[in-house]
């Protein structure tokens, strides 16, 4: 095969891989296919004159680079093993979640032991946590009624998402164990990050639509049951 037919097939090869990559919805087979043009356009380089193109391949090989990067974050992000091994017999409760947006958020949450009648949020006063209930139960003091809610709930996730007071005192009706975010430190990571920001209001979310849906009943259930069925 000559030099020149060897050209002409390896340019067109790159530019078919181009065109088929930005058609394709997915990131991960897009990049993919940019990547096998961008390596196609480097051999094209490489043959097309009597001496390789320097300039064209290094600028090629640059790009190609900071696309194997960015397609192994997008590995990365789906793959289950970089989630914490803290929080790994977590991470079923929030299967709606890629495995990497679950790890930005259990990354910046504290697990802790609170014990039997220990204080979460007070009713009137600011909440200066954001709490995800693992184990126990906790009892809800709202307008002279009161009520338990069972683990796989968040505790409050309505303040924090309107920067208001609580509206009602949540406190420990056994041991149990919770994470635990600082709001301002959410807000600020959530303000910077939108990735992050829709991953945790994704979370939010699931639970809120839930409690929604069981409104009324005396005791609430997991929120991670309806994730699950979802």
């Amino acid at each position: 095969m000559s030099q020149s037919v060897l050209s002409d097939i390896l340019v067109i090869a790159a530019a078919t891989a181009f065109v088929l990559g930005y058609l394709i919805i997915n990131q991960i087979a897009l990049r993919f296919m940019l990547l096998v043009g961008t390596g196609l356009y480097i051999w094209y380089y490489a043959v097309v004159a009597d001496s390789p193109l320097w300039a064209a391949i290094w600028a090629s090989a640059a790009t190609g680079t900071a696309n194997i990067v960015g397609l192994t974050s997008l590995f990365l992000r789906k793959s289950k093993w970089i989630i914490p091994n803290r929080d790994k017999d977590l991470y079923p409760e929030f299967e709606a979640l890629p495995p990497g947006d679950f790890r930005q958020l259990v990354l910046l949450a504290r697990r802790e032991t609170r014990m039997k009648n220990e204080v979460l949020t007070t009713s009137g006063s600011a909440v200066t946590s954001l709490f995800y209930v693992i184990s126990g139960r906790v009892e809800i003091r709202k307008k002279g009624s009161v009520f338990s809610m069972r683990s796989g709930n968040f505790v409050g996730e309505v303040a924090f998402l309107t920067n208001e007071a609580a509206s009602a005192t949540t406190l420990m009706a056994t041991d149990g164990e919770l994470l635990c975010w600082d709001v301002e430190q959410l807000r600020r990571r959530a303000e910077r990050d939108t990735r992050f920001r829709l991953a945790l209001d994704a979370m939010i979310s699931l639970d809120l639509a839930y409690k929604v849906a069981n409104a009324g009943s005396p005791i609430a259930e997991p929120a991670s049951a309806h994730t699950k069925a979802m």
